[in-house]
């Protein structure tokens, strides 16, 4: 298996995981801190206030279970299991491709704060380790929003970029598994999504960034959320529109389950970029 292969296999799972595509900044001019509409709010300030709350909420309950799919292209990857954001992100999932060495076999995933791990034989080894620095320099401006995004994401992230876009509306109630929930959407352009970026990210990788999902064809994202009576994330879905479809949607229940994710011993690891060497 080429590393390059698996580089793309890394992008689909961090989406599937419920890492929005661009992480915005946490902002104080999205209202009042409490949810639903006040009487002397419009639509949009009622909307802003909501998600502030949700964002909070969701922020504070640490974990939850997750599970959703990708779609790229024709292709569908699955995931399932558990994530951790009380001390950077840690992660314990279960995730099905539909092509390559491992199609149609659940393998397993684990996220920690520095590196993902991937269960996949090979070499005489158990795991391939993605350290996230190294995938930074390997994949350029991708991989150093991969590696900020890794290191400081979360649920709330979506929530965040939206209040901070301003761009968002409600789209009524619906039923998320069992659970009645607010619809709330927002469409962004390429440029938005860029400038949103955490600060963590350099200017030169941005404009960077910029021009390669400009270049793939990619105009906007639309990001759908979906907020129960509770305040907190039961569902995302993220689309972006270009040479190759993007859609992901990822649902989250049980908050604040616990997760314990043992990073594999390194004499069982084999570094990404060492796949198929000698």
């Amino acid at each position: 298996m080429r590393s390059t292969r698996i580089a793309a296999v890394v992008a689909g799972v961090v989406m599937v995981a419920g890492l929005t595509a661009c992480n915005g900044g946490k902002t104080d001019n999205a209202g009042g801190s409490g949810g639903g509409a006040g009487s002397n709010q419009s639509p949009l300030e009622a909307a802003l206030a909501s998600l502030k709350t949700a964002s909070q909420q969701t922020d504070g309950k640490k974990s939850a279970e997750v599970d959703g799919t990708v779609k790229m292209g024709p292709s569908t990857q699955t995931m399932k299991g558990a994530m951790d954001w009380s001390q950077g992100m840690r992660m314990d999932v279960t995730i099905t491709q539909p092509a390559g060495p491992m199609a149609g076999k659940p393998t397993k995933a684990l996220y920690t704060p520095t590196a993902m791990y991937m269960g996949i034989p090979i070499q005489g080894k158990s795991w391939i380790k993605y350290d996230y620095d190294a995938l930074a320099k390997k994949l350029g401006p991708s991989g150093a929003l991969l590696k900020d995004q890794m290191n400081n994401n979360n649920p709330n992230r979506a929530m965040e970029l939206l209040i901070s876009s301003g761009k968002v509306k409600e789209a009524g109630k619906e039923d998320v598994r069992g659970v009645q929930a607010t619809h709330y959407t927002g469409t962004l352009s390429v440029s938005e999504l860029t400038r949103m970026q955490s600060k963590n990210v350099s200017e030169q990788d941005l404009k960077a960034l910029e021009q390669q999902l400009k270049a793939s064809g990619t105009e906007n994202e639309t990001i759908d959320l979906w907020i129960s009576s509770e305040n907190l994330l039961v569902k995302k879905r993220e689309q972006m529109a270009g040479a190759k479809t993007f859609d992901s949607t990822v649902y989250y229940s049980h908050y604040g389950t616990k997760v314990t994710v043992t990073e594999p011993p390194a004499s069982e690891t084999v570094d990404f970029d060492k796949v198929g060497q000698p």
